[in-house]
């Protein structure tokens, strides 16, 4: 498996990946799947920043995809940001999301931020809170009945991973 940055050639297939988990899933709050137009237009903005996003690719196949956000756009949070990662459905458990994560890791450590902050939709996603615990990510919080879809509430669990130094000196 190749781990390299995506380019919008690849973007109909993580538009099709990250569609499956938004109508099926509760890794994303979103409740319509966004056209490959404004799938396109985030890419850009993700990019733009010089901020990471990461395709996952096995033969030529698209089988995963991650980037990172700034967690928020206040000025006091420029060196924290946010991690996203999706896997194909049926592909899950082999080490695509970590290895995707472990990639953005290093990447984001290189560009000298400071904190990576996971917001893991639905507090029962064990995959998910197992992937980034096994990257030293530790759980934060949760955010209790924060979404609603497919009929319930659902809750969003903070997990948080310090990159480079961290904390441990000024930036």
């Amino acid at each position: 498996m190749l781990i390299r940055p995506a380019s919008l050639q690849d973007l109909p297939a993580v538009q099709s990946i990250y569609a499956y988990h938004v109508l099926h899933g509760l890794a994303s709050f979103e409740e319509e799947p966004p056209p490959l137009e404004e799938m396109q237009r985030r890419y850009r903005d993700v990019t733009r920043q010089g901020l990471p996003y990461l395709a996952a690719e096995d033969k030529g196949e698209i089988l995963g995809y991650g980037y990172c956000t700034l967690y928020r756009t206040r000025s006091a949070y420029r060196y924290t940001l946010e991690d996203s990662i999706y896997v194909k459905e049926g592909h899950q458990g082999k080490g695509i999301g970590k290895g995707v994560l472990a990639e953005l890791i290093a990447r984001c450590e290189a560009l000298n931020y400071r904190q990576m902050i996971a917001v893991i939709g639905d507090s029962a996603n064990a995959g998910s809170i197992k992937l980034h615990a096994s990257l030293g990510f530790v759980r934060a919080g949760m955010l209790r009945s924060s979404g609603f879809k497919f009929g319930r509430w659902v809750d969003s669990v903070y997990m948080q991973r310090p990159l480079g130094t961290g904390d441990g000196a000024k930036p």
